[in-house]
């Protein structure tokens, strides 16, 4: 292993010392086990205010990693993995998980540990990871060793939606870096919820865009809303962006999001979010319908 070399004063994550986040050679073997504490950033001595939020609110051997596919609409492939983050207390949602680190200023380890566990585990395969609003804030994201420099296949990068995006220009300036360095593609998710801004998408330039699921909740019962969602998809492809429809749970939802346009699924109807990687379960409409057969938008990848 090449020793490690020391960032720039400008790049080491607030509140860090430079020794304590010192390079690591990224692994391209996957870790042992899909929980956070056989990360290598989950090992070591943690800033007060990290042990504040992996000592005293949760530790690392408590969360895990589980991924959920997502699925071309055009045809019945299988186009990508998201990596989600979990935890073995119920009452800690993801959400809130990530709004308690926001406040003890840790989504930039807490990110970057998701990372070294989910990367290398998806290793030939496109791959959506998550990244709060607050990490952009944060130096880990930037850091040379981060795992998703050393991916073999296209990164997605997700902003939600459904935090507020402060500091907007900064959080640009960080998102342009990684995306034009590292070859990742920027995705903005929960769009729909929260503080959706259709500015953002606009701003942002981002190659995907992923509706949430209240848009696509009960889609097949709601004219009006199958209204809007197609709107959505269209305004959307006009800015150059693909779409994925998430929360997809019944049959009649999926057929309903394919006449939207969206591009891509996710949701329980294909498969839930598990460990290994879960194989896709391809929906058998009972009465006989399909799909309208539409012509592969060439922005897919193939």
């Amino acid at each position: 292993m090449s020793e490690p070399i020391p960032l720039p004063p400008s790049t080491h994550p607030s509140g860090v010392d430079g020794a304590d986040v010192a390079l690591v050679e990224p692994s391209t073997l996957p870790p042992r086990s899909n929980r956070l504490s056989d990360a290598p950033s989950a090992t070591g001595r943690f800033a007060e205010h990290e042990a504040r939020f992996f000592d005293g609110l949760v530790r690392p051997c408590d969360l895990s990693v589980v991924f959920q596919p997502i699925v071309r609409l055009d045809c019945e492939k299988l186009f990508a993995y998201e990596a989600l983050v979990r935890c073995v207390s119920p009452k800690l949602t993801p959400i809130q998980l990530f709004e308690r680190a926001a406040l003890e200023r840790s989504t930039g380890r807490l990110g970057r540990i998701i990372r070294e566990i989910a990367v290398p585990m998806c290793g030939g395969m496109p791959l959506f990871v998550n990244l709060h609003p607050s990490e952009l804030e944060d130096g880990w994201l930037v850091r040379p060793d981060d795992p998703i420099v050393s991916h073999d296949h296209d990164i997605y990068l997700e902003i939600t939606e459904s935090a507020p995006l402060t500091h907007f220009d900064l959080c640009l300036s960080v998102l342009r870096e990684v995306c034009s360095r590292t070859g990742a593609h920027l995705v903005v998710d929960d769009f729909g919820a929260g503080y959706s801004n259709l500015k953002h998408i606009s701003d942002l330039e981002p190659k995907v865009v992923k509706l949430d699921r209240t848009l696509v909740d009960g889609l097949d019962r709601k004219p009006r809303q199958r209204k809007l969602v197609s709107a959505t998809v269209r305004l959307c492809h006009e800015l150059g962006a693909l779409v994925v429809a998430e929360g997809i749970e019944t049959t009649d939802e999926y057929l309903a999001v394919c006449d939207s346009g969206a591009d891509f699924g996710q949701g329980y109807l294909f498969a839930r979010p598990a460990f290994p990687l879960p194989p896709v379960v391809w929906p058998r409409p009972g009465s006989g319908k399909r799909p309208s057969a539409r012509p592969r938008n060439p922005a897919v990848p193939a």
